[in-house]
């Protein structure tokens, strides 16, 4: 009798731990990439420049109230320069895109795919992702907050990681006045579809 009680109970005890970690359903969101902007600033030693690029499509995955993923393409033939005008901006921009910098006309979009994300507060996150830029791929690690339908996020990326090494001083001597940082910042706004 003894025996067939712990048994029943064991099997209760099985069949609820089962139950409890059986997957729940995540939700993937889609981002209005109309809606949502992608600012850059750039840094150099007589000051900075900066602009924006237009989001492709992208995505958030949600755990409930809880973000668990993402992934976002950027279509780098919109990278356009804000602070300054006519033959100017036309100039930044064409070297921009030039084989200097982002070899726009090879690579025509830039990626990032969420790998982890942990929960650092009340809406707030840690997230790494596989950042690839002209084909090249890197691991960043930046700070998002999602409140209701909007999530914001600034990311710090070192370009020479992408072989861009145009006026880096890490790379290249004597440059003076004419050096480029090797980070930019890029500061995301996203709108997505919120729950139902």
């Amino acid at each position: 009798m003894k025996k067939n009680v712990f048994t029943l109970i064991l099997a209760v005890v099985a069949g609820s731990a089962t139950y409890a970690t059986e997957p729940v359903a995540e939700e993937t969101k889609t981002v209005n990439a109309q809606a949502s902007t992608v600012t850059w600033k750039a840094y150099k030693v007589t000051g900075s420049h900066t602009g924006t690029v237009a989001l492709q499509s992208g995505n958030l995955i949600f755990d409930g109230d809880n973000l668990t993923g993402g992934e976002f393409q950027v279509d780098m033939t919109t990278l356009t320069a804000t602070d300054v005008e006519g033959e100017s901006r036309d100039k930044l921009v064409g070297h921009l895109k030039s084989e200097d910098f982002f070899s726009v006309a090879t690579h025509t979009t830039s990626k990032l795919v969420f790998t982890n994300v942990k929960a650092t507060g009340k809406n707030s996150y840690e997230v790494t992702g596989n950042l690839t830029i002209k084909g090249i791929t890197k691991p960043v690690t930046f700070d998002l907050s999602v409140y209701g339908s909007k999530a914001t996020a600034s990311v710090k990326v070192d370009r020479t990681a992408y072989d861009i090494r145009y006026g880096s001083g890490s790379f290249f001597d004597n440059l003076g006045d004419k050096t480029i940082y090797d980070e930019f910042d890029l500061v995301v706004d996203l709108e997505f579809a919120s729950a139902s």
